[in-house]
């Protein structure tokens, strides 16, 4: 009888939420200052979804985008980029895999979480907390969040030059549609 109303008084059973992002529907845009001016530019995803515990923040999945899909508007800056920088040949993938969620996402409307997880870049993994105001309308999320990456401190090489001078931390901005599902 005893175990029986531990059991009823326990928590409440743990439940998942999944996020399935829409290539399509999410942006991923990028900044570098150099001395002359700033470059803008995109990556395209190739799939995105993360799945993580409402109660314990515990998650999972990942985020991929393609190191090729690389666009300044330049082509040749873009072809260094992505040979000598990026190496794509040998390392095709940007990945993040989240591993907690910290906060809650609202059944419906606005909500702020912090989500830590590992960013793969140039076969190297980094820890990466992002903050993510995120809105729920029905089955649909959008979320958006930014961060820098300190390319050369992690291990890239700088593209600049005698003459052209960039910065060393690219600055990226994300904004992403999917469908969510409790």
């Amino acid at each position: 009888m005893l175990a029986v109303m531990l059991l009823l008084a326990g928590p409440a059973r743990a439940q998942e939420t999944t996020v399935k992002f829409d290539p399509a529907k999410t942006t991923i845009s990028w900044t570098l200052g150099d001395v002359l001016h700033t470059v803008h530019g995109t990556f395209q995803l190739t799939s995105g979804t993360i799945t993580f515990n409402e109660t314990t923040g515990a998650a999972s999945g990942e985020l991929v985008v393609s190191a090729a899909s690389g666009d300044s508007g330049n082509g040749m800056r873009d072809r260094k980029m992505k040979k000598e920088i990026l190496q794509v040949v040998k390392f095709p993938d940007v990945v993040f895999l989240p591993r907690k969620v910290i906060g809650h996402v609202a059944p419906e409307g606005n909500s702020v979480v912090n989500v830590a997880g590992i960013f793969r870049i140039h076969g190297i993994d980094h820890p990466l907390t992002m903050n993510v105001p995120v809105t729920v309308h029905g089955n649909q999320i959008t979320m958006t969040t930014g961060f820098g990456v300190p390319y050369v401190a992690w291990g890239m090489k700088d593209p600049s030059t005698f003459v052209l001078r960039v910065e060393k931390v690219v600055q990226v901005s994300i904004t992403g549609t999917g469908e969510i599902s409790r």
